[in-house]
């Protein structure tokens, strides 16, 4: 017996110390990336100064051409992330202040993301490599019910979210195998594709206080940033486009532009435009809020 649990004792001991060589050869290389996606290139980054910076969800990605901001003499990236939440948009805007970027302008889409206030998983393991090396990434996980075992247990993030920060993905990483994510400004184009044009949103209410959307609101305040919250279009089968007049009720600074664009032809699926549809929408937000600038 005592040469078994002697046995299971080393066992241990060499897993540990596996998974802890691990755990630091994998967080050195996200630590190095700096073009695998938006998260990287911002927590990677330096400085930088921007008239325009883009967050919300895939109807920020897929909805705001930073080339059209460009042409108007406004510095742009559009760092929509597709899947993501409130929750995400607002710890990368933290480490953009942190790294001390310069921003006159933070358009937020602010529509059917305010019906949550927790993490997209997905898009949130994109944050874990850094989770020991950033007391900003480490504050906003903290009150997740698994930070202790990510945080404690070396190497279990990349397994649990495998196939977001795993094997693969840190492979890609450590070649700088670059990513479609940052080309265009961080404008994705949906192209002509078409999806599902019908769309059910009913029984979807926004949070009457959502944390994630109010703290994006005093980052700005507090960092003197020109702060645009904006409803994006939705095609015309929509059911329960009430949601857009809850929005407003609750948060009546949100500019409701759900109907700036509205005909199909503009839209790949219901809640998400084309390129022709994201070039009229953009065009109608500069016209209206920069208009003045060259």
């Amino acid at each position: 017996m005592k040469k078994f649990l002697l046995f299971i004792l080393k066992i241990s001991i060499v897993l540990l110390v596996v998974a802890i060589a691990l755990d630091f050869g994998f967080t050195t290389i996200y630590k190095q990336s700096k073009n695998r996606g938006k998260i990287d290139y911002v927590f990677n980054s330096s400085a930088r100064k921007y008239d325009v910076v883009i967050l919300g969800s895939s109807r920020a990605n897929n909805h705001f051409v930073s080339e059209l901001f460009e042409k108007k003499g406004l510095k742009t990236f559009n760092y929509g992330m597709s899947g993501g939440h409130l929750y995400e948009a607002s710890l990368l805007l933290k480490l953009m202040i942190e790294r001390k970027y310069e921003i006159k302008n933070v358009i937020l889409e602010a529509d059917l993301n305010l019906s949550n206030d927790h993490q997209a998983e997905g898009i949130s393991a994109k944050y874990l490599p850094y989770l020991h090396s950033s007391e900003t990434v480490r504050k906003h996980f903290e009150n997740e019910k698994d930070f202790n075992e990510l945080y404690y247990i070396p190497f279990y993030r990349y397994l649990k979210f495998e196939t977001r920060i795993g094997v693969r993905e840190t492979f890609f990483t450590s070649i700088q195998k670059k990513s479609k994510l940052i080309l265009n400004g961080g404008y994705y184009s949906l192209g002509k594709t078409k999806g599902n044009m019908k769309n059910n949103i009913a029984n979807l209410n926004p949070l009457p206080h959502n944390k994630y959307y109010e703290e994006i609101k005093a980052l700005c305040k507090t960092n003197n940033i020109h702060f645009i919250a904006i409803m994006t279009p939705m095609c015309e089968n929509v059911t329960g486009m009430n949601y857009f007049d809850k929005v407003h009720k609750a948060y009546p600074e949100i500019h409701n532009y759900e109907n700036a664009v509205v005909e199909n032809k503009y839209f790949s699926s219901c809640g998400h435009m084309n390129d022709e549809g994201a070039r009229l929408f953009t065009n109608v937000i500069i016209h209206d809020f920069f208009k003045s600038k060259k």
